[in-house]
């Protein structure tokens, strides 16, 4: 792996990564004007939609790779547990908890990561990461029980949640890790995107009796916002940075996941961390900190 493509892999997964994140801020600024999750999830979909069958039609024979059928049903597995199941269960906790704290969960999804390599893809896991992995966890349990004092019983709800969409996300990176070769970062990317979509309109018309043309028109913006900057630019950058830098170290580097997320959830959102959840974010930071430290490009 040249240097140059390492280091570039990095920059656009960093901001992939902090796109991301402020996904989870519109979406609480979205639930200030009364919509319920998955109407704001149908509106993310809806907008992002046309951009993807744009760009899937475009990259249509791009890749001459040969894909067999059980290439074409693990994407559409991929697309319906890495995007639509991941945003529902995210969009579902965050009516519960606040941003930062879904933020500090879900960047559990780096060292599941790693697990479900070791487990699937046998990929040894290192002295250093199995000590990043125990400090992101004990991050997470400090930061996560003291919003239980603090908020009630129905923060475990809101955790349990954003937990199982880490669970599905972390899934999906592992997947695209080896199906991307195969159909190209763009397409891969444009296809499970296109999946994900079909299958939260699918839900939406199945469970939800909301009229989608009586919401604000803030709601519209924030749709049209997420959908645009949360989605669908930074879905193709994480793409294109697991590609260059694979699954495991993307994972890595996700961590300026929660910080921006908690910048971002203070001037916004007017959100404050106790000084026990601090504690808990440094923690984990400092374990991803730790693996990114020991981790060296090969040249």
């Amino acid at each position: 792996m040249k240097k140059k493509q390492f280091w570039l892999g990095i920059v656009i997964g960093v901001l992939g990564v902090v796109l991301f994140s402020s996904k989870a801020v519109m979406v609480k600024i979205a639930y200030q004007y009364h919509v319920d999750a998955i109407s704001i999830l149908l509106l993310r979909m809806l907008f992002s939609f046309p951009f993807y069958i744009v760009i899937a039609y475009l990259y249509r024979n791009k890749s001459k790779t040969q894909k067999t059928t059980k290439d074409w049903l693990w994407l559409v597995f991929f697309g319906v547990v890495g995007y639509y199941l991941a945003s529902y269960f995210d969009f579902v906790g965050l009516v519960y908890i606040k941003a930062s704290l879904e933020r500090i969960i879900l960047f559990l999804y780096p060292t599941i990561v790693l697990i479900l390599n070791k487990l699937f893809l046998k990929q040894r896991i290192t002295t250093p990461q199995l000590i990043a992995i125990a400090l992101t966890y004990l991050g997470i349990v400090i930061a996560f029980w003291d919003e239980v004092n603090v908020s009630g019983e129905g923060t475990i709800i809101g955790g349990v949640l954003i937990l199982l969409s880490a669970l599905t996300y972390a899934s999906y990176l592992v997947g695209s890790g080896w199906l991307i070769p195969k159909f190209g970062v763009v397409q891969f990317t444009a296809y499970a995107m296109l999946v994900s979509c079909i299958s939260v309109f699918a839900h939406y018309s199945i469970t939800n009796q909301v009229n989608l043309f009586n919401f604000s028109f803030e709601v519209y913006v924030l749709g049209f916002l997420i959908a645009v900057f949360a989605t669908v630019i930074p879905s193709f950058l994480v793409s294109a940075s697991i590609k260059m830098i694979s699954s495991s170290n993307y994972a890595i580097i996700a961590g300026v996941g929660p910080i921006s997320t908690i910048i971002l959830a203070t001037i916004f959102l007017e959100e404050r961390l106790t000084f026990i959840q601090l504690i808990g974010a440094l923690v984990v930071i400092s374990g991803i900190a730790f693996i990114s430290l020991k981790k060296s490009p090969k040249l």
